[in-house]
């Protein structure tokens, strides 16, 4: 799999496969499937069918490694946006949004910014927090590649100090993942634990997926499992894998968890019915929501996160042809 990974990995940036994909009717029907569109309204629209169907939903304004000012104040303006709608229609309950730290100002430097990327990305923060817990829902900050983690874990940290709601991401296939789970599984403390979707080098990360679902196993021990004196942490199992889901059950039902005490999150438009499933069975679920212009690298690093992926979206084309 890793050629294929590599391939999909490559025609991210490609701008010619981009165009083909956009203008092609048949493809750009089924990335509808996956990405429900480039406004706020799509993604409310989106959020409010899934909503009635008994799923909750964490929305991602699309785009990262931000290296102008004005584009990063564009994409808090566009969280903001958001969320007044989320709470317009009564969303807010259901619907949190997702947040990339480099989209909102962590890559730039100091010449581009007074005092820095982290200071602005943490300012920026601060604001969607702000304008989340005034609409009545949360933040998660997600994670990138490796050579951020310490910066985002840094802000995360800063950021709970005054909203210990914002949940965390981390990404089970690097080494220094179990760590981190242990230093954030505490009474309260969101954790979205994901494989990761970025192509990391083995100095950091597991590159064979047989360790990289061993890892994610020995993380949701951890995580599941804690039980402290003032409660438990919040486990948020993001996976499609059937086999890891089949685990995290049972190790949720061995630490007496009970459903309520940890979510399933997945993506939109991958294994619908397994989210319905789920769902009708009493258990949290949570679809992750991406909309934007920059809808692009997302969905080819997604297919490259976990190849099969590929079948599904091959399989629709040819359903939709």
């Amino acid at each position: 799999m890793r050629p294929v990974r590599d391939s999909l990995l490559l025609l991210s940036r490609s701008h010619t496969v981009k165009r083909l994909i956009t203008t092609l009717p048949v493809s750009a029907a089924v990335v509808r499937s996956y990405v429900p569109g480039e406004r706020a309204e799509d993604a409310v629209a989106a959020s409010a069918q899934l909503a009635g169907e008994g799923i909750n939903i964490t929305l991602d304004y699309l785009g990262e490694d931000t290296t102008d000012v004005e584009q990063a104040e564009a994409t808090v303006a566009a969280y903001l946006e958001l969320l007044k709608q989320l709470a317009a229609k009564g969303l807010a309950r259901r619907a949190e949004v997702s947040v990339k730290l480099t989209a909102i100002g962590l890559a730039l430097d100091d010449d581009v910014a007074p005092g820095g990327g982290r200071k602005i990305a943490l300012e920026n923060a601060r604001a969607i927090c702000r304008a989340a817990r005034n609409a009545g829902t949360t933040v998660t900050l997600d994670m990138e590649d490796h050579t951020t983690t310490d910066r985002t874990l840094d802000i995360l940290r800063e950021l709970r100090k005054d909203f210990p709601e914002t949940g965390a991401v981390l990404q089970a296939y690097l080494h220094r993942t179990e760590s981190d789970c242990r230093a954030l599984a505490y009474a309260g403390s969101r954790v979205r634990l994901c494989k990761g979707a970025y192509d990391e080098p083995s100095e950091v990360a597991f590159t064979d997926p047989g360790e990289v679902d061993k890892a994610y196993v020995r993380c949701l021990k951890i995580l599941l499992g804690h039980a402290g004196s003032e409660g438990d942490c919040y486990p948020m199992i993001a996976t499609h894998d059937p086999r890891l889901i089949e685990i995290a059950s049972s190790l949720a039902s061995r630490y007496g968890r009970a459903q309520g005490t940890y979510e399933y999150q997945m993506l939109y438009g991958i294994r619908p019915n397994e989210q319905r499933r789920l769902a009708s069975a009493g258990e949290t679920v949570r679809v992750y929501v991406p909309y934007g212009t920059e809808w692009y690298g997302y969905l080819m690093r997604r297919l490259a996160e976990r190849p099969q992926n590929l079948s599904f979206f091959l399989t629709s084309l040819i359903k939709k042809s």
